[in-house]
């Protein structure tokens, strides 16, 4: 089925809470870091994003930005993926992520993103 609707949970144990998509397959909800993203500050935080019609594609494309709330910094991840259904049923997402950290002058800007 491969719809992103509900609690995901990475190999780092990091949660991320997805509510009902809507008609134009969006979604919002929230991201908590684990133990090994190593921000002790981080609170949980929001997230918005879209997926692909899954009456179109089984295996869906997707996309979140995640805009961390974080004490003395400005951080945003986006994550790009695609959810995997095995022969078993069981749904997998894969994703690649790009961190952005505000940077304090254009001269740092090369330094602001992971």
């Amino acid at each position: 089925q491969c719809l992103l609707s509900g609690s995901w949970r990475s190999d780092t144990s990091c949660r991320m809470v997805v509510s009902t998509l809507d008609k134009d397959n969006r979604f919002s909800g929230f991201y908590l870091p684990g133990p090994a993203a190593g921000y002790s500050e981080l609170l949980t935080s929001p997230l918005e994003g879209s997926q692909q019609d899954t009456e179109l594609v089984p295996q869906p494309t997707f996309s979140f930005t995640v805009n961390w709330r974080l004490q003395e910094t400005a951080r945003t991840s986006v994550f790009l993926g695609q959810c995997y259904v095995d022969p078993k049923g069981e749904e997998t997402l894969h994703a690649l992520w790009l961190l952005r950290e505000a940077a304090d002058s254009p001269a740092e800007d090369w330094k602001g993103t992971r």
